[in-house]
């Protein structure tokens, strides 16, 4: 009977961390969504002093978040990571865990990405758009999908 509720109290926890997961990638991928198809388009309409205005207002709420919600996801990525990945069998990893391990590679990559920003305030010595990091984020949402395939 105890080993039940382990059991159950497992996969409740598992499946909150994964929401959690699902919920800070959604907040870092739509900022680069919104920064991509909208922000950087401001200039089309406003001038050059207002563009900067807007943008440093919204950047402002940004910064609050979003990186935030990238550790988040990376925290919570690797927590999931060791909980599903299970074990390589002689022949080799599967096709599952290949994914997974490319996929979580280019979750650590931007993590990593994010933190020197946020907290030693190192900018990327390359890619210093968000186009890139979008890419990324579109390429771990496909992998994510054909992991189960």
């Amino acid at each position: 009977m105890l080993k039940f509720y382990q059991k159950k109290e497992l996969a409740i926890a598992y499946t909150l961390i994964h929401t959690i997961h699902i919920f800070s990638v959604f907040i870092y991928g739509g900022f680069l969504f919104v920064d991509i198809l909208f922000l950087s388009k401001m200039s089309q309409t406003l001038n050059e002093k207002e563009t900067v205005k807007a943008k440093e207002a919204i950047m402002i709420h940004v910064r609050k978040v979003v990186p935030y919600a990238l550790m988040v996801a990376v925290a919570s990525g690797l927590f999931l990571l060791f909980k599903i990945f299970g074990e390589i069998a002689p022949e080799g990893m599967n096709s599952f865990q290949v994914l997974l391990s490319i996929k979580a590679f280019l979750g650590l990559w931007l993590g990593f990405r994010g933190i020197n920003q946020k907290f030693f305030g190192i900018n990327p010595w390359i890619f210093k758009k968000h186009i890139f990091p979008f890419i990324l984020v579109v390429i771990i949402i496909l992998l994510s999908q054909l992991m189960y395939i």
